[in-house]
């Protein structure tokens, strides 16, 4: 399939677009048994909370006071028995590590920033199309699902949509530019036939054009 039948127009393969790395192959089921290892493990800590009433909060919370606690006893009874201590590595931020992480997240902030102002100065009316849309989606799915049970669909969705995507790439690539296209004529007919119409919209599409 030619690089203008597929979304976005891409040249490289999903593999390639998700890093070509071990994240890459665990999303892929390149390495299945890891794949299955974090459903199956994942799906046992959702049973738990579910079962049990932890809230993930007072999980986290239990399982650091029972780690801390064997350390501590551990730390204490082995200086006074002669023995080694815990084996831990040395717990320590680099400033370059820190340095990455801040750059990194600055980055992303401002990417967020600017497509924020793009929005509410009414210059880009498809991305303000695409994050309405997004919005109205998490709003619906937030009221029908808690917190968790939204996480561990998120995560079966990751581990099962894109190898399903890379197994039958070309048809869905297929029907969704057939379907992308027929919004888009939509969305033209709508313009032309709507926002023309109205004077103050119509102004302020030839100010920002």
């Amino acid at each position: 399939m030619d690089s203008s039948d597929k979304l976005f127009n891409r040249q490289r393969n999903l593999h390639q677009i998700l890093g070509g790395g071990f994240v890459a192959d665990v999303v892929l089921w390149r390495r299945k048994d890891v794949t299955v290892g974090i459903l199956v493990v994942t799906l046992f800590a959702w049973v738990v909370f579910e079962i049990s009433g932890y809230t993930l909060l007072s999980l986290v919370s239990s399982v650091l006071f029972l780690l801390f606690s064997i350390l501590f006893l551990w730390a204490k009874s082995a200086a006074i028995l002669n023995r080694p201590a815990p084996p831990l590595p040395h717990l320590y931020l680099s400033e370059e590590m820190v340095n990455e992480a801040a750059y990194f997240i600055r980055n992303h902030i401002n990417m967020i920033l600017s497509v924020s102002e793009d929005i509410a100065l009414g210059k880009d009316t498809n991305m303000y199309v695409k994050v309405s849309a997004g919005l109205m989606l998490v709003s619906v799915v937030g009221g029908l699902t808690d917190f968790l049970t939204l996480g561990y669909t998120s995560l079966v969705i990751v581990l099962t949509v894109p190898a399903l995507y890379e197994k039958y790439e070309d048809q869905v690539d297929a029907y969704v530019l057939m379907a992308y296209r027929k919004l888009w004529q939509l969305y033209h007919k709508f313009d032309a036939v709507c926002v023309n119409k109205v004077p103050i919209l119509s102004l302020e599409k030839k100010k920002l054009s």
